[in-house]
């Protein structure tokens, strides 16, 4: 893990992404069109679009598509906001109920104009969801709400089964590539979420200049605060004018550090140059100890 590439470095082989076309995908990119969804997969520039869209899976994203925050790794868009649309937790619970999950991942842009940050509308969708979906179980990717528990317990109260948030990168790298966004803010927002029960998950990204001690730092840093379940992915440039990649890590770096976040006492790992922080999410339920995934 070092300094040492530019953005426009030739993707190494374990890096090729299944393509994003298919009967099942087709029917998912018309669902999301067709009823004005936004989901982190086309904000973000997800690699994995291709297989899950193709798996009939998507994970959703609310209060809009423009966020209020520039973090220099992320692909989605930054700027003012429109006003949350009042239709669209029942447009989400809808489109899940169309796609018959059984298991469902939503996330947000940062809406740092609201005075809750967006937290009483991410309850209100949770709840639609639930209810016009009572089987279906749920992970929610949410904002740091300026560690505002108030904000926290709104969306706790509302019963997802995974709250995750990501730390993205280790301590040292974080006032770099996070614009607003504190590591130790985000570790006491974890905190709060276990402290109250709920299984807290968070994930980091390689590749961007951390040191393998760094990384075991953070492992060290999220098992504290009781966070039990970890994503470990490579970072890519969306564009040209985002942070460029230092180091593209080779699988069997991943390998190792999923054994050893499990060996550290993380009950469920993804860990892989693909993975993200959805990555086979339905995974990480209370119930699959001990799990590791490596793609």
């Amino acid at each position: 893990m070092n300094d040492n590439t530019s953005p426009r470095r030739r993707l190494p082989p374990w890096l090729r992404m299944q393509r994003a076309s298919g009967e099942t995908y087709a029917k998912v990119r018309n669902l999301v069109d067709r009823n004005h969804l936004h989901t982190i997969c086309t904000s973000g520039n997800c690699p994995n679009i291709g297989e899950c869209w193709n798996r009939g899976t998507a994970t959703f994203m609310i209060l809009g598509d423009i966020c209020t925050r520039s973090c220099k790794f992320c692909g989605v868009a930054t700027g003012r906001p429109n006003p949350p649309d009042p239709e669209e937790p029942l447009k989400i619970a809808m489109a899940i109920r169309t796609m018959q999950l059984k298991h469902c991942v939503i996330t947000s842009v940062d809406r740092d104009d609201l005075p809750d940050g967006g937290a009483s509308f991410w309850a209100e969708t949770i709840r639609t969801v639930k209810k016009m979906n009572p089987e279906v179980t749920m992970e929610v990717l949410i904002p740091d709400f300026r560690g505002k528990t108030e904000s926290l317990d709104l969306v706790i109260e509302a019963g997802p089964e995974v709250i995750s948030h990501n730390l993205e990168t280790v301590r040292r790298l974080t006032p770099l590539i996070r614009s607003v966004a504190r590591y130790d803010v985000s570790l006491s927002v974890l905190k709060y979420i276990a402290s109250k029960g709920i299984t807290a998950k968070s994930g980091i990204m390689l590749g961007l200049g951390e040191t393998l001690p760094e990384v075991l730092e953070t492992m060290d840093d999220l098992l504290a605060a009781g966070c039990s379940v970890m994503t470990i992915g490579q970072y890519l440039a969306p564009t040209t004018r985002h942070l460029p990649v230092a180091e593209y890590i080779k699988p069997e770096v991943f390998e190792d550090l999923a054994r050893i976040a499990l060996e550290k006492g993380f009950r469920a790992v993804e860990s892989g140059p693909l993975v993200r922080s959805s990555y086979h999410a339905e995974k990480h339920i209370v119930g699959s100890q001990n799990t590791i995934q490596n793609v």
